[in-house]
């Protein structure tokens, strides 16, 4: 049964609520093409570059450390994992990770944060019900980001790369992380919706038997989400608030 009139609403960040999945695809390129640039002049695998596809499949949604280390997998390549504490570079997972964070934050500075006109609508009217809302999101810049756009008091929870890490929930597909802020709300995850671009949201929504699993479809491909398991694909939230209500 899919539900209508949500207890709760939780939301993506990146590509749901701000425009800021182009920026960490930018990012995730400037890497990836940088490191096999150099593995490939090393007398490493011929360079090919990191491309959209590549974004879609191992890196979308995921955790950094776990987007790092499933797109290395996919090319057949091994580094060890390292520490969050390594310095950006390339000798281990978390070194390739903290690099693309700095690749993040350098772009955040220079381009700023564009909230969607469709997502912070239906926060709005969610919030005039009301219906709590939380963020559920694999970013560590999650509350800069938010504070960047002016959304950071609209949400009464939240469940970034930060708090995942402090209580050792595992990243989308995995639920756990929806699971949680569905918790911080008190509300069963069945009477939840689960909002998502990603296929590893989509997924992970599935995954914990939520009530509704919206896929927000930025890049017009909607079979993509629909194929993961989303109940509604739409490319415009606003369709969604006369739902709130019945």
């Amino acid at each position: 049964m899919v539900a209508r009139v949500p207890d709760a609403l939780l939301f993506d960040l990146d590509g749901v609520i701000t425009d800021t999945a182009a920026v960490h695809a930018r990012a995730w390129k400037a890497l990836f093409d940088e490191y096999l640039r150099q593995l490939a002049d090393r007398g490493g695998p011929p360079f090919r570059a990191f491309d959209t596809q590549d974004y879609l499949r191992y890196v979308d949604g995921r955790r950094r450390y776990d987007g790092v280390r499933t797109f290395l997998e996919s090319r057949g390549l091994d580094l060890p994992q390292g520490s969050p504490d390594d310095e950006p570079g390339d000798g281990t997972i978390a070194a390739l990770g903290n690099r693309k964070d700095d690749y993040f934050r350098q772009s955040l500075e220079r381009e700023g944060v564009r909230a969607f006109d469709d997502a912070v609508a239906l926060v709005d009217a969610a919030r005039a019900v009301p219906v709590p809302l939380a963020v559920v999101s694999a970013s560590r810049n999650c509350d800069a980001v938010l504070g960047r756009a002016g959304l950071l008091d609209r949400f009464d929870a939240r469940v970034t790369g930060i708090e995942a890490a402090a209580w050792s929930l595992p990243g989308k597909p995995a639920p756990d992380t929806f699971l949680k802020a569905a918790a911080l709300l008190a509300a069963p995850p069945e009477q939840c919706w689960v909002l998502e671009d990603a296929v590893s949201g989509v997924e992970a929504g599935r995954a914990g038997g939520f009530g509704r699993v919206v896929g927000v479809d930025r890049l017009h491909d909607p079979r993509r989400l629909s194929d993961a398991g989303a109940d509604v694909v739409t490319d415009d939230l606003r369709t969604l608030i006369p739902d709130l209500s019945g």
